[in-house]
């Protein structure tokens, strides 16, 4: 546990991605397996210990300490698997035996499963320090939060043995921890894993984003355009009597989508958008697709109300011929052909935009046909499907965002190596009469701002700090005195989760309007009639 536990540490505290990578490159070249696999897999989200939960880990602290002080302590912190690793008590008697290695720790929680889990987990903490308790709790609660996503952890594989990360993504899903054919693969000592199980995710292709000066450079006629919609970005793979609905990142996410997985019944892989319908037949809001996300399972009534289907924009392989080398516009001749085939209401097709020049173009993208569109996709037609970001081929034109002047309302403190600042915020606008003016919140947001910006927010919270609920801080906001924060976000929903009414769309702080009076900042009303454009 303690090379696991000086990794987490490490990472925490390093905040470049490429001193990330070579982090996690110098780990998995120098520890030995199974314990790096084991590592790997709780980096990429693929370790579950199904007895080890948060609920039980409160448990256990409530019985070795006053939970008032527990309370109090946390609030501190404001991290729980860093609170319980600092307040657990030592042990009456010594523990016998070296600290335990990570395989070992997570074989013993395997094995004692839901029943015996607490006290097996109590006797791990036992035998411990602080630092590698901190890192087998959040081994085995999850959610890591370090910096690293399951993508970053395959590109120091790719690193690792010199090998491009389409091939470790395209191997993935046919792979299962400690990845002892992996390593050995990587390191020389075997030959490539086979790919042979179905259904595989493909990496998937995606698109730069139209620079300054991009399109003075490209003609109108190399390009196809279709509308950019705001769902999320999927691959439903279907190959063998084994079907799978993948996301852009290569996550799983079928279990979710049991609706769409059902009318996987052909051979083929398809690249589209995944949307819900509403009852009146339109298609859903982003906020309408988050019903959906990131479940477990779905009833049926969810499955009614917010029925899924995908729009499909490519076609990677059909009847075990793949398509990924072909020209954009012979697959998309092919795509036209598939789905018209498709007797499913859960397939149809993105239509292409039709445009003569640039300028034609940009009016469509400020002010398109549906609310769900957030702009258009360019694609060259003669452009093969290439995995990852290639400068050139695909670009996507959004619309520009929209912006709000916003007070700050309340603030809680971050994760990882902001733990120690106020930089999770709740912001409001205006409502009420002009003698009884009232803040209403309308989002949060935790991003967009540079770290002197965030240590100047930190000062103002913690200097204008008016009352506290847990590990929130109220600051003080009237029109007289507050922080106004301008906030961009990409577009607004009705939310009757939402004591406003509204859900926005990708908030982040644009910048902070110290030059701007808390009662300058924009009122509820603003929003309401952007909602109703």
């Amino acid at each position: 546990m303690d090379r696991f536990a000086e990794l987490l540490d490490r990472l925490v505290l390093t905040p470049s991605r490429n001193a990330k990578l070579r982090l996690l490159v110098d780990y998995f070249s120098t520890t030995p397996d199974p314990d790096r696999g084991l590592a790997l897999a709780a980096l990429t989200g693929d370790l579950d210990i199904p007895g080890v939960k948060p609920a039980m880990l409160r448990g256990l602290i409530g019985e070795r300490m006053d939970p008032v002080l527990f309370a109090y302590s946390y609030d501190y912190v404001g991290d729980l698997a860093e609170t319980v690793s600092l307040v657990w008590p030592a042990p009456d008697e010594p523990p016998d035996g070296a600290s335990p290695r990570l395989n070992e720790a997570v074989e013993a929680l395997m094995a004692a499963g839901r029943v015996r889990g607490a006290t097996v987990f109590a006797g791990l903490l036992d035998r411990l320090d602080a630092s590698a308790r901190f890192a087998l709790i959040k081994l085995a609660t999850g959610g890591l939060r370090i910096g690293v996503s399951a993508r970053s952890a395959k590109q120091a594989l790719a690193a690792m043995g010199g090998v491009d990360i389409a091939e470790i993504e395209e191997l993935w899903h046919g792979l299962a921890p400690p990845y002892l054919g992996l390593f050995a693969w990587l390191e020389g000592r075997a030959e490539r894993p086979p790919a042979t199980a179905p259904a595989l995710f493909k990496p998937v292709m995606l698109a730069n984003p139209v620079g300054a000066r991009d399109l003075e450079t490209l003609e109108p006629g190399d390009y196809a355009a279709e509308w950019k919609w705001d769902g999320i970005r999927v691959q439903a793979a279907s190959e063998q009597g084994r079907a799978r609905l993948y996301s852009r990142t290569g996550d799983d996410i079928s279990a979710a989508f049991p609706d769409i997985i059902d009318h996987l019944d052909f051979e083929a892989t398809l690249d589209g958008e995944l949307l819900v319908g509403r009852p009146d037949g339109e298609t859903g809001s982003f906020s309408d697709l988050q019903q959906r996300l990131n479940r477990k399972t779905v009833s049926a009534r969810t499955m009614e109300t917010h029925p899924a289907f995908i729009r499909c924009y490519d076609l990677l392989r059909i009847e075990g011929e793949s398509l990924r080398d072909k020209p954009f516009r012979e697959r998309r001749k092919r795509l036209e052909s598939f789905v018209g085939g498709l007797a499913s209401p859960k397939f149809d097709l993105s239509p292409l935009v039709r445009f003569d020049n640039w300028s034609a173009l940009d009016d469509l993208r400020r002010a398109p046909p549906h609310p769900v569109i957030e702009g258009v996709m360019l694609k060259r037609w003669d452009a093969a499907y290439v995995a990852g970001r290639p400068k050139g081929p695909w670009f996507k034109w959004k619309r520009d965002p929209f912006t709000v002047d916003t007070v700050l309302m309340y603030a809680q403190r971050g994760h990882g190596k902001r733990s120690s600042y106020y930089s999770d915020y709740t912001f409001g606008v205006w409502t009420g009469t002009p003698e009884a003016p009232e803040l209403v919140p309308v989002g949060k947001a935790y991003f967009g701002f540079t770290d002197e910006e965030l240590m100047q927010i930190d000062k103002f919270v913690r200097d204008n700090t008016v009352e506290r609920y847990g590990p929130v801080r109220a600051v003080r906001a009237e029109p007289g005195h507050g922080l106004v924060l301008e906030i961009a976000f990409e577009g607004l929903n009705r939310s009757k989760r939402h004591r406003s009414g509204l859900a926005m769309r990708f908030p982040r702080i644009s910048r902070l309007r110290w030059d701007k009076p808390a009662a300058e900042a924009d009122r509820l009303e603003n929003l309401q009639a952007l909602l109703d454009r």
